[in-house]
């Protein structure tokens, strides 16, 4: 590490001298402490990221990386206080998927739309994705996702998928799901993804989309069961657990985080950010805790993530639609 924190500096400081432009009144970025704002409570996977990127990133940059814990309205208000910001590289987002949800849920309720996702921000990079995982109750008889879409089909709204709260990403999944395979299931709400497992493990009720880190120990303890995996492909911590596409299912759905700032940043400025970021997500304690949250690392340059959030506000927008959902 200590290696990696001197070369980081090297090239955080030969970087900030040559972002320095005329525009900027000479002045090196950065020159000042950073905030990265994290719209939601401290504890959640997107605060450990927030935490877990911020230290290196502060090595990288020779300046302070402050997380701020700014929760409200299922994100809304952290992420606004970003989009208001000064456009100077100093304020960020630790942004994930209720980003490209929030809008769509906003307008259903007949509320302004707060922003446009992929246009109202300046993207850095995406950072990690970690697939869902369909988890099940081990009481269920079902071993595979066929299997549980046809108990669902044979008792309509009889069979339960819990999720972390109305509108959240693990309910828009859940109803990605029943929109897909025409099921119908009872939708039961929790206030967070823990509590929502653990009736699953009880067998409450029958089943919940999670990242596997989640779930983990309790697959391990034999209370729940993955039916499949929403990826491209099988993860490497499951390889004998199939995709949902491979059961019949076209599904591919992640959980993900990014860094993103207030719209018309420099492009000095962003280009700096960026290449810290890389920077930050190449060290080896940042790679080691990610494996440890069986979060990929998914680093991707500023179009291609603009696109991403792009296509995903365009995924779930269908889906918010089409189960009638809005915010509360």
């Amino acid at each position: 590490m200590a290696g990696f924190a001197r070369r980081a500096l090297l090239a955080g400081i030969a970087g900030g001298i040559a972002s320095t432009s005329p525009g900027m009144a000479q002045e090196a970025f950065p020159s000042r402490p950073l905030r990265l704002i994290v719209p939601y409570a401290p504890g959640g996977t997107s605060d450990i990221m927030a935490r877990l990127i911020a230290g290196p990133l502060q090595t990288v940059l020779g300046q302070s990386v402050i997380v701020e814990n700014r929760p409200g309205a299922g994100s809304l208000l952290g992420t606004e206080m970003v989009l208001r910001a000064p456009a100077d590289g100093y304020t960020l987002l630790l942004a994930d998927t209720p980003l490209t949800t929030v809008p769509t849920m906003q307008a259903a309720a007949g509320r302004p739309t707060p922003y446009e996702p992929a246009r109202d921000f300046t993207p850095i990079t995406q950072l990690g994705i970690a697939p869902a995982v369909l988890f099940a109750t081990a009481a269920l008889p079902a071993r595979s996702v066929p299997e549980f879409l046809a108990m669902a089909a044979a008792r309509p709204d009889t069979v339960s998928i819990a999720s972390s709260g109305v509108g959240s990403t693990t309910h828009l999944m859940a109803e990605l799901l029943i929109g897909k395979s025409g099921a119908r299931m009872a939708h039961v709400p929790y206030r967070g993804g823990g509590p929502a497992l653990q009736d699953v493990a009880a067998g409450t009720v029958q089943a919940t989309f999670l990242a596997w880190a989640s779930g983990a120990a309790l697959v391990q303890s034999g209370l729940v069961r993955p039916l499949g995996i929403a990826a491209a492909q099988r993860l490497p911590d499951l390889p004998e657990v199939p995709t949902l596409r491979e059961q019949g299912m076209d599904i591919v759905a992640s959980f993900w985080w990014g860094l993103l700032a207030p719209a018309n940043l420099p492009r000095p400025v962003q280009d700096r950010l960026v290449q810290a970021a890389t920077l930050a997500m190449n060290a080896p304690e940042v790679q080691a805790r990610l494996t440890t949250l069986s979060v990929q690392r998914a680093v991707a340059g500023p179009e291609a993530f603009r696109a991403h959030i792009a296509s995903e506000s365009t995924t779930w927008a269908e889906v918010i639609r089409r189960a009638g959902l809005r915010a509360e």
